[in-house]
């Protein structure tokens, strides 16, 4: 994937250096035609287009943004309420990420989203232990991060 951008920049810079032109546009253009040309080659490539894995680091990050901003609001609506309405709660959460990369993203992002933090990660590397400030119901909540975390990450490392 690596190599696949690299090659599609240095071919943006051959197209920038053929057209004499330095600017945005031109960059544009360039990546464009680097990005046809490794489509049309791409049977060369012994994986996916890098393309493709972009999509699903662009796809994970914008999960992320919006888990991040509704858990603010879900925690700014905690914090000024007159009286404090809260279940905390640990529970485990089964995770079928296997490399650790994937388990550190995981526990990363689930600890980055305000109200939920990964008190401990098992000896195996399979049951992450979640602390969640308010929780009513635990399946919803394995659920919710299965489906939106744990789900992009394998698109992203698949």
């Amino acid at each position: 994937m690596a190599f696949q951008l690299l090659l599609n920049l240095i071919l943006t810079f051959v197209w920038m250096f053929l057209y004499s032109s330095w600017d945005l546009p031109t960059f544009i253009i360039g990546f464009l035609v680097g990005m046809l040309i490794l489509i049309i080659v791409r049977r060369f490539f012994p994986g996916p287009l890098y393309v493709q894995k972009l999509y699903a680091v662009l796809k994970l990050m914008f999960i992320f943004l919006k888990e991040l901003v509704m858990s603010n609001m879900t925690v700014i609506k905690q914090v000024l309420q007159p009286k404090l309405s809260i279940k905390p709660g640990i529970f485990a959460l089964q995770t079928e990420l296997k490399a650790d990369w994937e388990i550190t993203l995981l526990s990363s992002l689930i600890t980055l989203t305000p109200g939920t933090l990964v008190v401990d990660v098992s000896d195996d590397q399979r049951t992450l232990y979640i602390h969640a400030m308010n929780i009513d119901d635990i399946d919803e909540a394995i659920s919710s991060i299965k489906n939106s975390f744990e789900k992009a990450i394998m698109e992203v490392s698949s």
